[in-house]
């Protein structure tokens, strides 16, 4: 059997089994509302938080950025790639998310890809090491592809169950007399597939009992978590707890691309000589950098957008549970409804559209078998009115699926 032969079986294998990934097409920009196929419809599957996609200001900025700074730089950073803003944004990143410096990357994928093998693979002066990563068990697909170039003969890896504090204490305390050059605890801030938090206090008391990297790539909680949206850790109040976070500027911040590593001077540093996805890497555009330095900004003075989307979440949180649907409790805009088979998650991904809701199913390998979703995510860019409408259509497509 040929290539050509092999992938299409397995596309249509894909089909077959309703878990072939469709892409629907906006005809519009990003925002509470968007046109798919000239009709208007709620949008419910956007890491849009702050509604920043299409904000006035932030479009704004951008064009600015292309005026003064130009289109790109055609460069990676340490070449001729750096402006002055690059610096700037980095500044006010650090300064925002309290850690003493940060580093700029193509995407928070990219962040995560470059981190582990960059402290793993090298010798730093010492021979004969071996190095240890404990890695939450549902952590996201960078921070495991990441952990996939560590060089498996000077790094070991352990899993520790989902949010289990006692089961990676466990780990710990068995490995506390072997001979680590490093120990690095690995965890999402907030799960996306599931909208929960990483128990942080009690992995900070770890990393800090065991000499331990504490690592957390808090993607889905920068500009969302915390009473100013610092993150998951302004949540927990441990600000300037944390030794590394990893961050976005594709989801709250704007949702265009890049991503960043927060931590300490030394730590940066050596990133910037040493993560192969950062040095190999073109810097990112001055309208990303100009969007992302003004939405920073407003964040920081407009403190009313991060409760809106607190209380719009609250919200549609109550409501849909009193619909009759099941969800996974909590606090997080990410709230995943629970279908358990992929094809009634793709099926009413589908009616939901045609009754005026953007929506998508997510199944298996995404999350585990028999779990399959409707991931709802919630923005400070809908109204009270557009929640409604969107309950409304569950309500309705619910009941004629027999799913409430």
């Amino acid at each position: 059997m040929n290539i050509t032969e092999l992938i299409s079986s397995e596309l249509s294998r894909l089909e077959e089994s309703k878990t072939y990934k469709y892409e629907t097409a906006l005809q519009s920009a990003q925002a509470g509302t968007v046109t798919v196929g000239g009709k208007e419809v709620v949008m419910l599957a956007a890491n849009n938080y702050l509604g920043m996609s299409n904000h006035p200001l932030i479009k704004k900025a951008a064009i600015e950025g292309i005026k003064h700074y130009g289109y790109g730089v055609a460069s990676a950073r340490f070449l001729c790639g750096t402006q002055t803003i690059h610096q700037q944004l980095e500044k006010k990143i650090s300064k925002f998310i309290g850690t003493e410096d940060a580093l700029l990357f193509s995407s928070s994928f990219a962040a995560n890809v470059g981190f582990f093998s960059a402290l793993t693979n090298e010798k730093m002066g010492v021979e004969n090491y071996k190095d240890i990563i404990y890695s939450d068990k549902l952590n996201h697909a960078s921070i495991i592809d990441g952990q996939r170039l560590c060089r498996p003969e000077v790094t070991d890896k352990k899993i520790y169950n989902h949010g289990d504090a006692e089961h990676l204490a466990r780990l710990l305390e068995e490995d506390k007399d072997k001979d680590y050059r490093l120990r690095i605890i690995a965890t999402d801030g907030i799960f996306s597939m599931e909208g929960d938090m990483a128990p942080l206090p009690k992995l900070v008391e770890l990393a800090k009992n065991y000499n331990a990297i504490l690592f957390v790539d808090d993607c889905h909680g920068l500009g969302v978590c915390g009473k100013h949206g610092r993150g998951t850790h302004e949540h927990f109040g441990l600000v300037g707890k944390i030794d590394v976070i990893v961050g976005t500027l594709g989801k709250a911040i704007g949702g265009a691309a890049g991503g960043f590593i927060g931590g300490s001077k030394e730590m940066i540093s050596y990133l910037r000589q040493k993560a192969r996805t950062y040095i190999f890497s073109n810097s990112l555009p001055p309208s990303i950098v100009c969007a992302s330095i003004a939405a920073f900004d407003l964040l920081s003075k407009d403190k009313s957008i991060v409760k809106r989307l607190q209380d719009n979440t609250a919200y549609f949180r109550k409501e849909i549970k009193s619909l009759g649907f099941t969800i996974i409790e909590g606090t997080h805009p990410v709230v995943p409804i629970m279908l358990n088979e992929a094809s009634v998650a793709q099926d009413m991904s589908a009616a939901l559209l045609k009754a005026g809701v953007y929506i998508k199913g997510l199944w298996f390998p995404v999350v585990p078998k028999g779990e399959a979703r409707l991931r709802a995510q919630v923005s400070a860019a809908l109204s009270k009115k557009d929640i409604n409408r969107a309950l409304s259509a569950f309500e309705k497509v619910g009941k004629k699926m027999h799913v409430i």
